[in-house]
């Protein structure tokens, strides 16, 4: 997508942080963290939700959660906790239009988270 600002990053049009990077997805340091440890996992396909992925394409979220795997492992969040999040729409929090999970860790989490 031409105007999404994380198909962007991941072609390097825009700079971020890279903290990981796979075949499928990259790992990159959110700009406004919300957390000492925030990580954003972004797939190199554009979907904006989890239901936009067509049932054909069996290991978008295999490769996905492989990729989170493997930043957790090698940042160490392991050892003290980390908490996975997806948003969809507006209302839940996504302002960027592009299926994405955020990785924080660092600090106690609250249940429920918001």
């Amino acid at each position: 997508m031409e105007n999404c600002l994380f198909c962007k990053i991941v072609s390097g049009a825009i700079p971020a942080a890279r903290v990981l990077e796979t075949d499928s997805a990259i790992v990159i340091k959110d700009i406004n963290p919300q957390a000492p440890v925030h990580l954003l996992a972004i797939p190199r396909e554009h979907y904006a939700g989890i239901h936009e992925v067509p049932l054909t394409n069996k290991s978008f979220f295999d490769d996905l959660m492989r990729t989170v795997d493997e930043v957790v492992k090698k940042e160490n969040l392991h050892s003290s906790g980390y908490r996975l999040v997806l948003n969809y729409g507006e209302k839940a929090g996504q302002s960027v239009d592009h299926i994405h999970v955020h990785i924080l860790s660092g600090r106690t989490m609250h249940w429920p988270p918001g």
